[in-house]
Formats: structure tokens, C-alpha cells, sequence
């Protein structure tokens, strides 16, 4: 005799893992060789690749908490980035507020900021939601350019200087050069991507993944949707807003259509994640290596001359330049085309998959070998 209660809906969600030392261990490694890079090399051209890229990962890893393992796929980020990058900006240049406690005060503006937005755009969902966070995003570039008399609209914010930060008697941090900004960057990155592994393999993170699978599926189980993705969005635009501010300070010079442009700021973080693998640890790392070597290539393959790969008068900076000088967008609509419909895992698939097949390969030959006397 059947059951007379229904069938509760299955969620499909991950095994439980628990904390394991090589990974942890080789992660720390990874970190302490990256942070050896300014001491090994003075080219300021890599040195700035490596503070891009380290942003790129920020912003990548801070968007997939929300649209990685939450499933809500907001592509009106802009507006957490830009509002970091103003916080810090206006109130150094115009308070004098040290940038330290201007990127604190950027993340508590835009961690409010994510639950004025979260209240109208989580009662609709799918590309109804999208549209949404793209109009929320545009609605507060387009009034930063029109009150010129707080923002400077389209006038925009130059940084004349970064004071120094003392820690102690001894130990003072002058922000000169792109040194202090490499350490800052990847303390940065180190900070998102762990907050995204605690957050995968933590209840809460099952909550957000449950979400992601199936909204009602998750709300008939008992999980408040509406806290659980504002929570979501408030942990994402928190790391947002720093990334935000430290990339202002970097490059001294903000407008609104730099710091909320759709395309470079909102669209790049969705890239990011998409190329490297959604809703993973590790694809936002491999995404922001990927767009960031393309993006400088594209826009300035000079680098490569500066770096001494290629020589001056080599014709593959004269053809980048001609032919992709101006196309670097399309070159991404092309490669999300691509990676949706033969690599929807993004590159971390692809290379799971490889790596799967391998060992597929080699487990034959290492069943038929002699086991030694």
C-alpha cells in the first residue's frame, strides 16, 4: 500500500566534502610563489598584468556567489563596483578619509545598497530578473552623471595621492608604485576565492545551491528564498564594492561610464565566470587569467613587445591592432558562443574532463603492470 503523503521534490546537490589538507596545503603554496612575483621581476608591464588579473578573479568570484551557486544571474553588478569605487574616491579627494576606511564604508554602502535592490528584483525571476538588475544598474549611472554638483559627473574623480598607511613606529605603507597594489590585489582575490569555498561547502551554501536547482522545490522544503538570496547578493556586492575601491585607487580615475559600465564592469564579471566554469571554486581563476590576457591583448598587444615575447617589429602586433584593435567585444560574444555550446562547464570542464580521460587511459596500464617480487 502506498504512501499516503506526497513525494517531496528532490534537489540535486553536492556530496558533502570535508576539509582535506593537499588541497589546502597546495593553496597555500600557489599563494606564497604568486607572492614572490614583485621580488623575482621589476617590469612594471607584468606587474600590472598581475594586478588585473587579481581583480578579475575579485570580481569573478565575488559575482558567482550570487550567480554561480545561487542561480540568480545578475548582470547589474556595475552598480556595487561603481558605488565602491565613488565611496572611496569621494571621500579620500574630497573628506580626505583615508582609502582603508573608505573601502569599510563602501562595503557597508553597497551591502545596503544590494538589499534596496534585492526587495524589487527578487519577486521576479529568469530574464525578467536580468532586465532588472540591468535597469537598477543604469538608473544610478545615469544619475551619477546627472548630479554634477556631488559626483563631478561626467567630469569624473582624479586621485591626487594616497597617504601613507603607518601600522606601527616602524612600519609604514607608502602607496607608490605598483608593489603595495599587487600585495593589496591578491590579498584581495586569496580573500574571495576562500570565502567561496567555505561558501560551497557549508549549509548555507547547500541553501543557495538548493535555490539555484529548483526555487519552489526549495521553498516547499522550507527555505526562505528571500533571505537566503539577499544574503547571497549581500555577500557578493560586499566584495564587489572592494574590488571596486581598490581598482580606483590603482588607476586614480573614475567616471560613471568606467566605474558602471554595462559591457566592462557588469558583463566582464558574468565572462569571468561563465569561460572558467560557473558555480565553481576554481573557474573564476581560470577565467580571469583567460579574459585578461585577451582583453590586454587585444586592446594593447604592445604588452607582449614589453614583455620581450614578441620583437617590435613583429607583424602579429600589426595584425592584432588592424583587424581586433576595436572588436574585442565581439571577440567575447564569439567565445561565450563557443564555450556555451562546446564547453557549458567553461575551461575548468573541459580540463576535468581531459584530466578524466587520462586516467581512463592509464588505469589499464597500471592494472596489466607486474606487481614487483
Amino acid at each position: 500500500m502506498g504512501s499516503l503523503m506526497p513525494a517531496l521534490p528532490r534537489l540535486r546537490l553536492p556530496r558533502a566534502r570535508g576539509f582535506a589538507w593537499p588541497p589546502f596545503l597546495a593553496y597555500l603554496a600557489v599563494i606564497a610563489v604568486v607572492a614572490l612575483v614583485p621580488m623575482m621581476t621589476r617590469k612594471p608591464v607584468l606587474l600590472d598584468l598581475w594586478i588585473l588579473v587579481f581583480l578579475a578573479v575579485a570580481q569573478g568570484a565575488a559575482w558567482n556567489v550570487i550567480g554561480g551557486y545561487t542561480g540568480q544571474y545578475s548582470v547589474g553588478h556595475a552598480a556595487y563596483f561603481g558605488m565602491g569605487a565613488y565611496t572611496v574616491m569621494m571621500l579620500l579627494e574630497l573628506a580626505q578619509i583615508p582609502p582603508w576606511w573608505g573601502i569599510g564604508l563602501a562595503i557597508i554602502n553597497a551591502v545596503l545598497l544590494s538589499v534596496v535592490i534585492g526587495s524589487i528584483t527578487f519577486r521576479l525571476r529568469g530574464p525578467y530578473f536580468v532586465l532588472a538588475s540591468i535597469a537598477v544598474a543604469e538608473i544610478i549611472r545615469l544619475a551619477t552623471l546627472h548630479f554634477k554638483d556631488f559626483t563631478k559627473g561626467a567630469e569624473g574623480i582624479l586621485l591626487t595621492g594616497i597617504p601613507p598607511l603607518e601600522l606601527s613606529e616602524t612600519l609604514t605603507i607608502r602607496f607608490v608604485g605598483k608593489q603595495p597594489f599587487f600585495y593589496v590585489a591578491l590579498a584581495l582575490a586569496v580573500i574571495v576565492v576562500s570565502v567561496n569555498w567555505l561558501v560551497q561547502h557549508s549549509k548555507l551554501g547547500y541553501y543557495f545551491q538548493a535555490i539555484r536547482e529548483d526555487q519552489d522545490a526549495a521553498h516547499s522544503l522550507g527555505i526562505n528564498l528571500t533571505v537566503y538570496k539577499s544574503l547571497a547578493l549581500a555577500i557578493s556586492a560586499a566584495f564587489t564594492a572592494a574590488a571596486g575601491g581598490i581598482w580606483a585607487l590603482y588607476v586614480k580615475f573614475i567616471d560613471p561610464n568606467l566605474a558602471f559600465g554595462l559591457g566592462d564592469v557588469s558583463v566582464w564579471m558574468v565572462l569571468i565566470c561563465i569561460i572558467g566554469g560557473i558555480g565553481t571554486t576554481v573557474g573564476p581563476v581560470i577565467g580571469a587569467v583567460v579574459l585578461v590576457l585577451l582583453d590586454r591583448t587585444l586592446r594593447n598587444p604592445k604588452w607582449l613587445v614589453a614583455l620581450g615575447v614578441l620583437g617590435e617589429e613583429s607583424g602579429v602586433v600589426t595584425f592584432i591592432e588592424e583587424k581586433f584593435g576595436n572588436a574585442h567585444q565581439l571577440v567575447y560574444g564569439v567565445l561565450v558562443v563557443l564555450v556555451i555550446l562546446f564547453a557549458p562547464e567553461g575551461v575548468l570542464g573541459l580540463l576535468r574532463a581531459g584530466w578524466a580521460r587520462l586516467r581512463k587511459r592509464l588505469a589499464p596500464a597500471a592494472a596489466a603492470a607486474p606487481e614487483a617480487p
